[in-house]
């Protein structure tokens, strides 16, 4: 199994946080799908501020790139991620086009 940790900021606008809130209480069945069928085992999205991080648990047949793929072979996938942008803004240092930012592990509390 793997584990990914991304970030990704929100407009720092209080009702457009709970409208991003609400839409991920209410996620789109065909979102939810797009997610397994990838690979994903577990998604969790936590959230400080405006600031929010994602933790993946994924198969180990799991890529990014191929997940990236299979998005832009999906109608529903490109309209929730059309949506979901009204809410996001990119991190400063994140590049064109790109939404929520592998973070590297800096410590692991040894067993």
């Amino acid at each position: 199994m793997q584990r990914f940790v991304l970030a990704l900021d929100l407009k720092d606008d209080p009702a457009l946080i709970a409208e991003y809130e609400k839409h991920h209480r209410e996620i789109w069945p065909a979102i939810t799908k797009s997610i397994r069928d990838a690979g994903i085992l577990s998604l969790d999205i936590f959230r400080t501020g405006n600031r929010l991080c994602m933790i993946i648990e994924a198969t180990d047949e799991f890529s990014f790139a191929r997940k990236g793929e299979m998005d832009a072979a999906n109608a529903d996938v490109q309209a929730w991620e059309e949506l979901m942008w009204n809410y996001q803004q990119a991190l400063p240092w994140a590049k064109p086009g790109e939404k929520w930012i592998l973070m590297d592990s800096i410590f692991e509390l040894p067993a």
